[in-house]
């Protein structure tokens, strides 16, 4: 089938889409899992194909031209249809289809591991995972619902605390037994620490013990998952999400140097649901599935644990 002369490629809409958002390049290659210059190359082919800019190039900043401004709204719009008509028809299947975005970290290290669980209470119900670091449109229909990380203030949704994690630095014992002592909390910055995309697990456990990671030697690395292999590899020491590491943990892999262990909202694991949909009995009977797998989850570890701000 020929593709319509006035139709745009996806791959460039879904992009001038995330661009005009995000009002950055790299955030919406970041969101897409492409890098900034695809991202740049498919902003690009859309300003050939319609024949005028969509975006203002300014030497740090960009900004949307007046017929980007129309676009943008004309266009989401449209993914918001697609996403309606979309979510209605798999909604006419004879089997019942759920739609879960989240991290890869919490698929892997959580979730994966207790779906059996799930099915078996419930084997007509298929899930569709979507393990990924973008945030997925709950509002607009992308998914039925999702799970995220943070503190829970996401707009035009419903958010849920499902757990609030234990954090605390954690360090493979080989790293332990070769590299510089670990006996006090300072010992923390000889070592390199490693951080996720955005550091905010670690500045919660440094503020609640009285660290300053001013001066901290560090590898920042996108994903969690990368982290966690880091520290287990030896490359540095990681704040441990101790809801996430217990098999870690429990094996030896990984040492936990010190007892503070710190949970706070602002670290958590949240439910995200659509703010004016009606959710269907399959998709509520996940939710009340995971609401109760996190609360067994959620029984606090032997050791100290202390609630930060």
């Amino acid at each position: 089938m020929r593709s319509s002369s006035t139709l745009p490629p996806l791959q460039a809409l879904r992009a001038f889409e995330a661009v005009a958002r995000l009002m950055s390049f790299r955030r919406a290659g970041e969101e897409l899992l492409i890098t900034q210059s695809a991202v740049s190359h498919h902003i690009r082919q859309l300003e050939e194909f319609l024949g005028l800019p969509l975006f203002i190039r300014k030497a740090r900043s960009i900004a949307l031209t007046p017929e980007g401004t129309d676009y943008l709204a004309r266009t989401t719009d449209a993914f918001r249809l697609i996403a309606t008509a979309t979510s209605d028809l798999r909604s006419k299947s004879k089997r019942n289809v759920i739609r879960i975005s989240l991290l890869p970290s919490f698929a892997a290290n959580w979730l994966v591991s207790r779906l059996h669980k799930f099915q078996s209470r419930h084997p007509n119900i298929d899930l569709e995972l979507d393990p990924t670091l973008r945030t997925a449109d709950v509002a607009g229909g992308e998914v039925d619902i999702a799970i995220r990380y943070g503190d829970g203030n996401w707009t035009g949704v419903n958010s849920r605390l499902l757990m609030a994690e234990q954090l605390s630095p954690v360090v493979s014992p080989a790293l332990l037994q070769t590299g510089p002592a670990i006996a006090a909390l300072q010992d923390l910055l000889r070592h390199t620490l490693l951080f996720a995309k955005k550091p905010v697990d670690w500045q919660v456990w440094a503020d609640a013990v009285g660290l300053d990671l001013s001066h901290a030697r560090t590898i920042q690395l996108t994903d969690y998952n990368i982290t966690l292999q880091a520290a287990l590899d030896g490359q540095g020491i990681a704040i441990g999400r101790m809801l996430l590491i217990h098999d870690h943990l429990r094996t030896g892999r990984l040492v936990q140097p010190f007892p503070q262990t710190i949970t706070s909202i602002r670290t958590a694991h949240w439910l995200v649901t659509p703010k004016d949909s009606k959710i269907g009995p399959a998709t509520q009977a996940f939710i009340d599935w995971l609401i109760e797998e996190t609360k067994a989850a959620s029984v606090e570890r032997n050791g100290e644990v202390r609630n930060a701000i």
